[in-house]
């Protein structure tokens, strides 16, 4: 990694929620999504992203939050970088501890964002107190209190809509698409395959894709894999056994893509996920 940039990330092993300290000049990652909700502030500088078709200019103070499958990049509009603090966490715990906190949490729904930037002065410091409890040799009930504050203060900011139903705008062969490239990431499937199964040829299915999702079928299916190796590389599990099962021609290959996502490598990772000494 280069000497603008820098990352400190640690996993909790209770709750698997990821915290994440980081610094970036210039161009920080290409546009990704996560398999996690994410939540954080701005500390220093200006944290410049899109998402949800807006550029959002997050200053110090300022909260974001992304959901599973927001897709954003990240860029440094300004000389000196920025600092941010952010909380990934695990859709399963956050819907389990919402729904013991609230028991009136509609059935059969799903959080979610209705914005990804917003000014909470309130929730900034609450952030901050969950990312050390979860760092620091605290007691147990001491975690679990800053985390209760933090999701306290959050439903502010939750709303729920319902799993049962796709979007009625999204055409089916897209749905179809997407459908397929979840079951079969690890397949060196061709384009012309996919929209042979859709019914449809692959001009066709590639517009009515990236205009549903954002990204065209090859671009998807390689973040659908960055998020698979993503998890796997926090249970432990070496760069080169990930790269090979999940379909990237190498360790490598993996690396590449996964530096541009993420700005570390698997390898990286996965060393301070699992807090591994350096070698």
């Amino acid at each position: 990694m280069g000497a603008q940039h820098w990352i400190d990330i640690a996993r909790d092993g209770e709750t698997g929620i990821e915290t994440l300290r980081a610094h970036f000049k210039g161009h920080a990652y290409d546009p990704h999504w996560h398999d996690s909700y994410l939540i954080g502030f701005t500390e220093q500088g200006v944290q410049q992203f899109r998402c949800r078709r807006v550029l959002h200019n997050s200053t110090p103070g300022q909260v974001f939050l992304l959901e599973p499958g927001d897709i954003h990049d990240g860029d440094a509009p300004t000389e000196g970088g920025f600092t941010y603090s952010m909380l990934y966490l695990d859709p399963h715990w956050l819907e389990r501890e919402l729904r013991a906190l609230y028991e009136d949490a509609p059935a059969d729904c799903l959080p979610t964002f209705a914005r990804n930037l917003t000014h909470d002065p309130r929730l900034v410091p609450l952030i901050a107190d969950a990312f050390h409890a979860l760092r620091g040799p605290e007691p147990r009930m001491l975690r679990q209190a800053a985390l209760d504050a933090l999701l306290g203060r959050m439903v502010g900011h939750l709303a729920w809509q319902s799993r049962m139903q796709d979007d009625p705008r999204i055409p089916q062969v897209a749905l179809r698409a997407r459908e397929l490239l979840h079951a079969r990431l690890d397949e060196d499937i061709g384009l012309d395959d996919l929209a042979l199964a859709c019914g449809v040829d692959r001009f066709r299915l590639t517009r009515a894709f990236k205009a549903a999702f954002g990204l065209a079928p090859h671009a998807y299916l390689v973040q659908l894999r960055l998020a698979r190796a993503r998890q796997l590389l926090a249970s432990g599990i070496a760069a080169v056994d990930v790269a090979a099962a999940l379909g990237f021609a190498d360790q490598s290959h993996l690396g590449r893509w996964f530096r541009r996502a993420y700005g570390l490598t698997p390898a990286a990772y996965r060393r301070q996920c699992k807090n591994l000494p350096d070698t």
